[in-house]
């Protein structure tokens, strides 16, 4: 399984570290990949996708603007 974002595709990005002295090497930055269960009102099940924390910040907001409306 990829460190991947099932919903925005985010993966995991590349670049350098530079200390002081302008030394650089290589380094990554990996998203914050969770496991989450959830409910799909189309087929009325639940769905587990790996998802980053920031896209379930979003759906969450989504989900109680929804039951504002």
């Amino acid at each position: 399984m990829s460190r991947e974002c099932a919903k925005t595709g985010r993966k995991t990005s590349f670049g350098n570290t530079r200390s002081h002295s302008l030394r650089h090497t290589r380094r990554t930055w990996r998203p914050n990949i969770q496991k989450k269960r959830v409910f799909d009102p189309a087929t009325g099940t639940f769905k587990t996708m790996r998802v980053t924390a920031a896209y379930l910040r979003t759906l969450s907001k989504r989900l109680q603007a929804g039951k504002r409306a």
